[in-house]
């Protein structure tokens, strides 16, 4: 069976040291489109080292950054990476990124779901420096065609979304060029920048990256809902409903409850077709 839930949930964790400063964090906000207008106060702590903060999502780049999809080799599992797909994504902030660290991570499968026709594998991330926990990030890889071996189904991520207009709406840009910046940060896959890899995969065009969309969202909501500070995120999760091109238009739709706020984003110039979903920020 390709897919041998027990053994990959009983492997030990792989641990490995990781490290960044202030061009890895420059270099990723960037890549999510920060920086516009290059003189706002407000985008300069994006983007000047003498005023960064760090945008929580950079947990997904930070180091070896997609490192953490090596956990499908994993013992245990045994998958086609044409059927591999990344289904959502979540992280949980201990305390704030610094802009310079050095730290270990340690990474596991933490369970493996049947779906019936699919299995979803999540893959742990949890890293830690000298002064204790920083993030734990959660990857939830959907593989088409290796369910039905008799597991948990696994907990549903739906989030219904409130009955109400939303209490705001932002739309962000996605520059013709964002996806080959963003690739910089470590997503070296060909179907962001390669026009003939991106048909052979059925696109007329390369797309862009899904956890560049996951933190351009998160910066969205600190930029409008949070007043601008990255310390109030306490965890951020999504689900990857769709794609979204390079040119094309995010809209950014967000419900403001207490401790947390929800979010829909949708591509503007595809009648508002689907790019993430059961979107959540927890905040302080």
């Amino acid at each position: 069976m390709p897919i041998d839930a027990a053994r990959a949930l009983a492997a030990d964790p792989r641990q490995g040291d990781i490290g960044w400063d202030h061009k890895d964090i420059q270099l990723y906000h960037l890549g999510l489109g920060a920086g516009l207008p290059a003189t706002d106060p407000d985008e300069l702590r994006y983007t000047l080292e003498s005023k960064l903060h760090v945008l929580p999502s950079f947990a997904t780049v930070a180091g070896a950054g997609m490192a953490m999809l090596g956990g499908l080799g994993q013992p245990g599992i045994e998958v086609n990476l044409a059927h591999v797909l990344h289904g959502g994504h979540s992280i949980e902030l201990h305390r704030p990124i610094p802009v310079k660290g050095r730290a270990t991570s340690s990474s596991k499968v933490a369970a493996v779901y049947d779906k019936g026709k699919a299995a979803v594998i999540v893959l742990r991330s949890e890293v830690a420096d000298a002064d204790g926990p920083l993030w734990t990030s959660d990857a939830q890889i959907f593989v088409r065609g290796e369910g039905g071996f008799g597991g948990e189904r696994g907990p549903s991520a739906k989030e219904e979304l409130p009955g109400r207009e939303p209490d705001r709406v932002e739309e962000r840009h996605i520059r013709e060029d964002q996806a080959l910046l963003y690739r910089l940060s470590g997503d070296w896959n060909p179907l962001h920048a390669d026009p003939e890899f991106a048909k052979m995969a059925g696109f007329d065009q390369p797309i862009l990256h899904g956890l560049c969309s996951y933190g351009m969202t998160l910066k969205a909501v600190v930029d409008t809902a949070l007043g601008g500070d990255v310390s109030r995120v306490r965890a951020y999760r999504t689900r990857f409903a769709g794609i979204v091109f390079p040119g094309e238009t995010l809209r950014i739709r967000m419900w403001q409850e207490p401790g947390r706020v929800l979010a829909s984003v949708t591509a503007v110039e595809r009648d508002d077709a689907p790019v993430l979903a059961d979107t959540v920020v927890e905040h302080s």
